[in-house]
């Protein structure tokens, strides 16, 4: 690190409105900022505009003279300045913004210190003090702890103290204390000097002023220390927020669910019935060969990105990529009643959505793509696998035939081959066997590659 960096690095400290340093490249915590601050801001200048409103009516309780309207005039300013802070916030450090909290700072002090023009009372200028109206400057710390961040609540929290501490200390050099005053409470009160020094019209009571400021900075130190833990929850729940789409890039919506959810979100190894899923590009290897790779690799990109929308949309869960094929899973990692249903929704809407951009391949130009899918309904075995890198499996029987009846569309030249036993618990579901099973036509007693007992196969051809 340079002398200059390193020099930079310890100034910045000194700067308390810096924001804290987050990763706002990250879109998540961006997007997180950004609506943290400008949630934040809406409520802050509406709690403004309510407690302003509030405070007139007390006003006009506590002093119902025409008087009164000047402190109306310095709520109006407050309550205009606030909607100018609203527009000017935004995520990071704006000077503008800054500039504005300090103008709120600054029309809080005039408009207590300097005498109201308004006002033909002839009290001394110490005595707008015994009224206590720091008081209100709690209003625009706590409105602040909504909408800024915790080095913004403290530099309140230092620039009130710093204002009303000036302020007080010029209206103490330049009053002039009316005569006589002093001397007549110190005579009636003579034998209690605290007692008249309390009461006395022209003290200024420093050591009352002091006790303000201080007190007043605990509370935005307090406050402080608060909304920074409330601005790392919120970077929490961004992390939280961008490993999960980070997940979902691997696993589909259903798995990612049971993953944040649970201590134990796939549970132990156990035995299901579900509908498994197999689809490949028939003849890809000789499309691919000769081709450019970048070429051959968009395709890939193109007919996973759909084939896997399929699946999510019929509530399956996208087990592996197998280079040019996948193979889905419907019932894991919780079984449901319309695996089977949505298993064969899922292959006749793959079907769709390849023919679809087969139009648009052609009117490019370009080979169509054929795909082979097989699906098959039975029991595997399911679970973790693995150590410290868990691996969610699927393994057993109807996978292996899966896999084989989707093989087995080559000699049928089919798109889609699915065993009588998806056929049959699709009849137990219910769910418009019908229409689902249109197009297929029944093979009985087929010998499929790699199965032992011949079995019966329902065939999409058309």
């Amino acid at each position: 690190m340079s002398e200059t960096t390193a020099s930079e690095s310890r100034f910045d400290r000194f700067f308390v409105t810096r924001p804290d340093n987050f990763d706002l490249e990250n879109k998540y915590t961006e997007a997180a900022m950004e609506r943290h601050k400008r949630e934040g801001l809406e409520l802050a200048v509406r709690a403004r505009w309510i407690a302003m409103a509030l405070t007139g009516v007390l006003l006009i309780y506590l002093n119902p003279q025409w008087e009164v309207l000047w402190y109306h005039f310095i709520l109006l300013l407050i309550c205009a300045n606030g909607w100018f802070i609203r527009r000017a916030g935004r995520v990071g450090q704006s000077r503008t913004e800054l500039l504005l909290i300090f103008v709120d700072l600054l029309i809080m002090t005039l408009g207590m210190i300097v005498p109201n023009p308004f006002s033909d009372d002839v009290r001394p200028l110490a005595m707008q003090y015994r009224f206590d109206n720091f008081q209100y400057f709690f209003i625009i710390l706590a409105a602040g702890t909504l909408a800024y961040s915790w080095r913004t609540v403290i530099a309140i929290g230092s620039w009130t103290a710093g204002v009303w501490t000036a302020g007080w200390i010029i209206a103490w050099w330049v009053a002039t204390p009316m005569p006589g005053l002093s001397e007549r409470v110190a005579e009636a009160l003579a034998g209690y000097p605290d007692v008249a020094e309390l009461l006395d019209p022209n003290s200024f009571m420093p050591a009352q002023r002091i006790q303000q400021v201080i007190v007043f900075m605990m509370v935005a130190v307090t406050l402080g220390v608060s909304m920074r833990r409330l601005n790392r929850l919120l970077m929490s729940n961004a992390g939280l927020e961008r490993e999960r789409a980070n997940l979902s890039r691997y696993f589909s919506p259903n798995v990612v669910d049971e993953l944040s959810q649970n201590d134990e979100p796939l549970k132990q190894v156990r035995k299901e019935e579900i509908a498994v899923l197999f689809i490949d590009i028939v003849g890809f290897t000789r499309y691919a060969a000769g081709r450019d790779p970048y070429e051959v690799i968009e395709v890939l990109r193109g007919f996973h990105a759909r084939m896997e929308a399929e699946v999510f949309r019929h509530h399956g869960t996208l087990d592996k990529y197998l280079g040019d094929g996948l193979m889905a899973t419907f019932g894991t990692p919780v079984p449901t009643p319309q695996d089977a249903s949505n298993a064969v929704a899922c292959a006749r809407g793959m079907i769709d959505v390849i023919d679809r951009w087969n139009v648009e391949r052609r009117r490019t130009g370009e080979p169509e793509i054929r795909v082979g899918i097989g699906v098959h309904f039975g029991a595997v075995v399911l679970g973790d696998i693995g150590a410290n890198r868990l691996e969610f499996a699927v393994i057993g029987d109807a996978v292996n035939v899966a896999a084989k009846l989707e093989a087995q569309t080559r000699e049928f030249q089919a798109k889609v081959i699915m065993s009588d036993a998806v056929r049959s618990r699709l009849e137990e579901e219910g769910r418009n066997v019908s229409e689902l099973m249109a197009a297929f036509a029944k093979h009985e007693n087929r010998a499929v590659r790699g199965v032992e007992a011949p079995m019966d196969v329902w065939v999409m051809t058309g």
